[in-house]
């Protein structure tokens, strides 16, 4: 088995390593707003819960040589954004927002989604996502690097959601009619695939 100190290898080797070892994972693809009124969306995969009282998700976004993107930025600003979860249908859509467009044009013009308004915050969000949050900034913080900060972390508070009535039934979301798919390395991700259960110890 090989042994290896990340201190050092580059950036670069570190983010193979990680995104090739921590797999499956969640897709946000996060609307938000700049102060010039631009809608803004991009998709994250550095992405999960954080609590669920309150209810809390988290973001880490990298930063490009230290310089904070858009999303970030915006959130900080802002205080307000949108977590949709990316599925069989809508994923090509959103893999089209990865493109670095400068702050003034909206990836969501681009790839040709359909905003929908938000109930408690004013950030849009997404008709194509069967599930979006609505959050409140709780947190943000910055995180590593030595000359200056390689990340931004944000914790969001929901405040509200909104789920597709086809997908819940009796409390509970059917992950087959979700279809959420999930992010690998490289190009590559996945579905829900095979789904099996086991018992918890009592």
């Amino acid at each position: 088995m090989l042994s290896i100190d990340p201190s050092a290898n580059t950036e670069r080797e570190n983010y193979k390593f990680l995104i090739g070892s921590i797999i499956p994972r969640p897709i946000a693809f996060v609307t938000t707003m700049s102060k010039e009124d631009t809608l803004n969306g991009a998709p994250f995969s550095y992405f999960n819960i954080v609590s669920s009282n309150p209810p809390m998700i988290s973001l880490s976004i990298q930063r490009n040589k230290g310089q904070q993107k858009d999303t970030a930025r915006n959130i900080i600003e802002s205080k307000e954004f949108v977590v949709h979860i990316v599925d069989e249908q809508n994923v090509k859509k959103v893999n089209r927002t990865a493109a670095n467009l400068p702050p003034d044009q909206s990836e969501i013009e681009l790839a040709h989604l359909t905003p929908i308004e938000s109930v408690k915050i004013s950030v849009p969000g997404i008709k194509e996502a069967k599930i979006r949050m609505e959050c409140l900034l709780e947190h943000s913080l910055e995180l590593g690097g030595l000359d200056a900060p390689g990340c931004d972390h944000i914790i969001g508070k929901v405040v509200q959601f909104h789920i597709d009535n086809a997908i819940y039934e009796n409390g509970r979301i059917d992950p087959k009619g979700l279809g959420a798919v999930s992010r690998l390395a490289g190009n590559h991700y996945a579905t829900i695939g095979e789904i099996f259960s086991e018992e918890r110890p009592q």
